[in-house]
């Protein structure tokens, strides 16, 4: 029989954090964090990283486990992801994957195949020679060739995108988009239930106002001071995260600390929107709506429990 597995998702500010807790708390489980940011060490605020005080004793992973100048993807997310899920197995718990990064819980939920993804560094390089001697828009020109499913979902500023597109085609002779449409078409590799917590998108995005300016009185711009001020620097995973990118160009001159402040709101929007669309087009999914519960925690809770009887994980 497969192995129990609860996600528990949702665009950013949503309050994936407090319910996630008194989820794992009600069926003797313990979270898993799907959160591209909460991984790195010293960057606290402007990940939204949750406190030991609001753990209430919930064992948590995958949080603090790299420092900022340590690369991370979706491959090591998946690796560690498997170690932290062996150990909560054998304690006979259950896993409560918490976070909204989209791309990596589906990676760990349908356990896919990223094994095919060999690297040929010299022509990597010849690529990144060709981008910044022909620019971002050449390479993906080149992408729309060989792979135009790819190019069309893949920006032309995310240059490392294209160009790991570009370098599986070489070395494959496919296009990475077939490799991941049959990856993703797999099912699920465990017995799982997949909730999409969810609000009205205008008070959500207050919401995501108010983090932001709640973000910038706890400190944030003195947080990116002082992860610059270790080495940390742009082209760093790390330093692109939300919050982070933007208030660099501030300090770097480039824009006003208010113009910073306010991208950080749009930019943060805009993500969440994307998360919305991505979990729209995932399969199996549920989604809770808080409105439709008057806001009551409770009675979300007893749902999400409700939901996970039926499907026979209680």
């Amino acid at each position: 029989m497969k192995k129990p597995m609860i996600i528990l998702t949702g665009p950013t500010a949503v309050g994936k954090t407090k319910l996630s807790v008194a989820l794992a708390k009600a069926v003797n489980g313990e979270i898993l964090s799907a959160d591209s940011m909460q991984v790195y060490r010293h960057m606290d605020i402007g990940s939204a990283k949750i406190t030991p005080k609001q753990m209430k004793g919930v064992p948590h992973h995958m949080i603090d486990i790299l420092e900022p100048w340590e690369p991370f993807n979706v491959v090591l997310f998946q690796q560690k992801s498997r170690e932290c899920l062996a150990g909560i197995y054998e304690r006979g718990h259950i896993p409560v994957v918490a976070g909204g990064t989209g791309f990596y819980i589906q990676a760990l939920l349908k356990d896919i195949d990223f094994t095919e993804n060999e690297e040929d560094t010299a022509y990597r390089r010849q690529l990144e020679e060709a981008a910044k001697e022909r620019g971002a828009e050449y390479l993906h020109r080149l992408l729309e060739q060989v792979d135009p499913d790819s190019a069309a979902a893949i920006h032309p500023n995310n240059r490392k995108r294209v160009i790991r597109a570009l370098e599986y085609q070489h070395l494959t002779g496919t296009p990475i988009s077939a490799h991941n449409k049959r990856e993703r078409e797999k099912g699920s590799a465990y017995r799982s239930c997949y909730f999409v917590l969810n609000d009205k998108r205008e008070r959500l995005y207050r919401r995501i106002d108010e983090r932001v300016d709640e973000m910038i009185a706890q400190g944030l711009a003195e947080e990116v001071k002082r992860l610059r001020d270790m080495g940390c620097t742009r082209d760093m995973v790390s330093m692109q995260g939300l919050g982070y990118r933007e208030l660099l160009s501030w300090m770097d001159g480039e824009i006003s600390r208010e113009a910073a402040v306010a991208a950080i709101k749009q930019n943060t929007r805009h993500y969440a929107k994307r998360q919305l669309t991505w979990f729209r087009r995932e399969e199996d999914v549920i989604w809770v709506d808080q409105d439709a519960f008057g806001y009551e925690e409770d009675r979300i809770l007893e749902y999400l429990l409700q939901k996970l009887r039926e499907r026979g994980i209680l």
